[in-house]
């Protein structure tokens, strides 16, 4: 479940309540987004206030109690990587090995500018610190991190490349199911090319349900009726699916002033997945 940190419905207590509705309806994951500097081009979509991830997570981790904790994705450039792999250790230290870390390269060309980072060289910027971050971890006991699993997002040749080279899973993010096939065998071209194990599949998508079925070719994977949802998921978990994120967030930031609705929609199809399971 991706959980909306930013916008005019967010405040600590509004966050407090996502958690335990999330972890209540059974759901095993809690990601939130990354942005630093809420230049216009960022405010347009994610409004502020914006909680910053690792401060959020830590805090959410204390009110939780098994759910896994995790970033989707963080902006792998805008950080130095041993300040990455020291937070992400401690975080994973004080969750219970709970972590995930999702990272990617950015598109907020006004945000790069005011950290004063080159966006030319982001997808460089991101594989550095993905084997930094890593070499932290392993090599140095001062930042020894336990098990955290690195999700690469991205849907570019680059971007599956450095899922393979550098990532547990690759992490696309709310695409059509048909879309993500055709990725997934471009991934394993590449894994051969390189020689290299293919990487695990997490994607993040839309969840929003419709009254009535939409027509195929106009949505989105998690858009539409139950079924169609419900069909979504269960093809996700055949194409090799390990997690599947749901984000309710469809593009309004009114929408965090009303997460009612979000957590209906939750509801709905986390017992609709578990009747079906309990069918089987």
């Amino acid at each position: 479940m991706n959980v909306p940190n930013f916008g005019p419905g967010t405040d600590p207590g509004r966050l407090r309540d996502w958690a335990r509705t999330v972890e209540g309806l059974g759901y095993d994951l809690l990601m939130v987004s990354d942005h630093v500097a809420i230049t216009p081009d960022v405010a347009e979509q994610y409004p502020a206030p914006f909680y910053e991830p690792f401060t959020t997570l830590s805090w959410l981790a204390g009110i939780t109690d098994s759910i896994r904790l995790g970033t989707t994705v963080l902006i792998a450039p805008y950080r130095h990587p041993l300040l990455v792999a020291r937070m992400s250790a401690n975080l994973n230290q004080l969750s219970g090995g709970r972590f995930v870390l999702g990272l990617g390269i950015g598109w907020a060309k006004q945000e790069f500018e005011a950290l004063g980072v080159d966006f030319s060289r982001r997808g460089r910027l991101t594989d550095e610190l993905v084997r930094d971050v890593r070499a932290a971890w392993e090599n140095d006991a001062d930042y020894r991190s336990g098990d955290i699993p690195i999700w690469i997002g991205g849907a570019s040749d680059a971007g599956l490349r450095r899922a393979v080279r550098l990532g547990d899973a690759w992490h696309p993010l709310r695409q059509r199911v048909d879309w993500m096939r055709g990725k997934l065998d471009r991934l394993k071209e590449i894994a051969d090319e390189e020689g290299l194990a293919v990487p695990g599949f997490a994607p993040r998508i839309l969840l929003r349900l419709t009254p009535a079925p939409l027509p195929d070719e106009e949505r989105v994977a998690g858009e539409g009726s139950l079924e169609q949802v419900i069909g979504d998921l269960t093809e996700l978990r055949l194409l090799g699916a390990q997690t599947v994120v749901l984000d309710p967030f469809a593009g309004d930031p009114a929408e965090t002033e009303r997460p009612e609705n979000a957590w209906r929609d939750l509801a709905t199809v986390a017992a609709s997945w578990h009747r079906g399971k309990e069918q089987k």
